[in-house]
């Protein structure tokens, strides 16, 4: 079986998980290929049925070894009638722990069958000149890479004869899946000597968390501290200071310096 069509399906606060399944579809070869972008505050509303002929490829970040509750839902409005999927998830260097196996389950649930899997590194998002985490990745190794997974894909697509022929994919995570536990409410803060008021953090904001007034103005308990608006910032006006952030980027910049490298299921 093989559609030259394909899908991406992706939450991508900084933009990392979606230029990786960029990097997948090169590896396809791809015809037609639509984008679903459920990062901004409307995909809350998104709902509508895939169409079920051609691939979807389907992508969100990982947060403590974990999808975020935000993409979550998101990704649990999407419906799809036995449609192929390859599922992928982006962490920072540490570890994916329950991720893959979690949106595995979710995309079922949502009538997709996983017929791929994959764990690629993008840059932390607590990541900073002081505090590099996995900084600059994806990068061209990691496309490379990426690329490949995607011919990969292509080939089985190729010489399986139907989707009843797949079989489910031995992916690692446990059940129940680990517990992420109760963070205190946190959110970057603004330095008014350099904030311009253009209003580039409250767009890059996938939880709305940003308005903007005389001032900007933060809803820490809409935030995810996904530091999108720190990365989008062009002054560098967004900062992230809260001391548990800033404790747990020292420690990650640390301990996890060795480089990892993509795994793939196919």
């Amino acid at each position: 079986m093989h559609d030259n069509s394909a899908t991406l399906v992706y939450f991508s606060p900084t933009g990392t998980t979606r230029k990786v399944l960029k990097g997948i579809i090169e590896g396809l070869q791809a015809g037609t290929v639509h984008e679903i972008d459920l990062t901004p505050p409307s995909a809350e509303g998104y709902d509508r049925a895939l169409k079920t002929e051609g691939l979807t490829l389907i992508g969100a970040p990982v947060y403590a070894g974990r999808i975020p509750d935000t993409a979550v839902q998101r990704l649990k409005r999407l419906k799809a009638d036995k449609t192929p999927a390859v599922i992928v998830v982006v962490y920072g260097n540490r570890a994916y722990e329950d991720a893959l196996l979690e949106l595995s389950t979710i995309v079922r649930e949502t009538g997709f069958i996983p017929i791929a899997a994959g764990a690629f590194i993008g840059e932390h998002s607590y990541s900073t000149m002081t505090t590099p985490i996995a900084a600059g990745r994806p990068d061209p190794q990691d496309l490379d890479q990426a690329r490949v997974f995607g011919a990969l894909i292509r080939e089985k697509l190729e010489r399986i004869p139907s989707l009843e022929d797949i079989q489910a994919l031995p992916l690692p995570g446990d059940f129940p899946f680990k517990d992420p536990g109760v963070w205190p409410e946190m959110s970057p803060t603004v330095r008014e000597d350099l904030c311009n008021r253009c209003g580039i953090c409250a767009e890059a904001c996938p939880a709305g968390a940003i308005a903007m007034d005389t001032t900007v103005l933060t809803d820490k308990k809409r935030c995810i501290d996904c530091c999108a608006c720190v990365k989008a910032c062009p002054t560098g006006a967004r900062v992230m200071e809260e001391p548990l952030i800033q404790q747990i980027a020292h420690w990650l910049s640390e301990t996890f310096t060795q480089r990892k490298e993509p795994e793939m299921f196919v």
